[in-house]
């Protein structure tokens, strides 16, 4: 997820859909592209969804990619997998991957180090997964340089937009058909703030992607 800024939302969204060379270096050993299906240029994709899981949209976005026989890695909110247990075992019981998106979704840019990992760790304690996506795409090069030792660092290729306000469902799948490619890590949200995008444009990108003759690749199959 990009940074929370509303005038970056509005100026900078081809920034934010493919964030640029620039930005990928500023988090140094961070994934954003799978290199092997990039390289090959073999069709293969990694759908990924962020800050769940809660009992309003992570069931729903589960049916829908038991419908298409697609697998994804959810990044999950330590805190929501506390509140809502049987929705995160849902999700492993599907034969979905899972990965740390801290304990209370916060910035790395904006804490200390120290209190940066302390929140990873309080999450790990809830999710057993050696991948990590820092929320809002943020990380200091210390906090990097940690949490590498421990986690495959899984950044985005391709962020569809679909916590945006400004965007509709139309734009969000539009996103997806500019911006997919062979080896990148795709970011959708199941949360309540892109939900009313989703249940529409999900499906559609799903469908679309699938013609196109993509496959879905699981993250757990990267090592760090």
């Amino acid at each position: 997820m990009p940074p929370p800024t509303a005038a970056s939302d509005a100026l900078l969204p081809m920034l934010i859909e493919r964030p640029p060379v620039l930005f990928r270096k500023l988090v140094p050993g961070g994934i954003f592209r799978v290199p092997a299906a990039a390289r090959d240029g073999r069709k293969e994709v990694y759908l990924t969804f962020d800050d769940g899981p809660i009992p309003d949209v992570t069931p729903w976005v589960l049916d829908q990619l038991d419908a298409y026989g697609i697998k994804a890695t959810f990044f999950m909110v330590g805190d929501n997998a506390r509140k809502y247990p049987d929705v995160a075992r849902e999700v492993l019981r599907r034969g979905h991957a899972v990965g740390n998106h801290t304990m209370h979704h916060v910035q790395g840019a904006g804490m200390a180090t120290r209190s940066y990992l302390r929140d990873v760790q309080e999450a790990a304690e809830l999710l057993d997964t050696s991948l990590f996506r820092p929320p809002h795409g943020w990380l200091r090069p210390a906090q990097a340089r940690a949490l590498r030792s421990r986690y495959t660092l899984v950044m985005y290729d391709l962020v569809t937009r679909d916590y945006s306000c400004r965007l509709d469902a139309d734009q969000v799948f539009a996103n997806v058909r500019r911006y997919a490619r062979p080896g990148a890590i795709i970011v959708f949200h199941d949360s309540l703030k892109s939900r009313d995008r989703i249940l529409t444009a999900l499906p559609r990108s799903l469908e679309w992607l699938l013609e196109q003759g993509y496959t879905f690749g699981l993250l757990t199959d990267l090592k760090h």
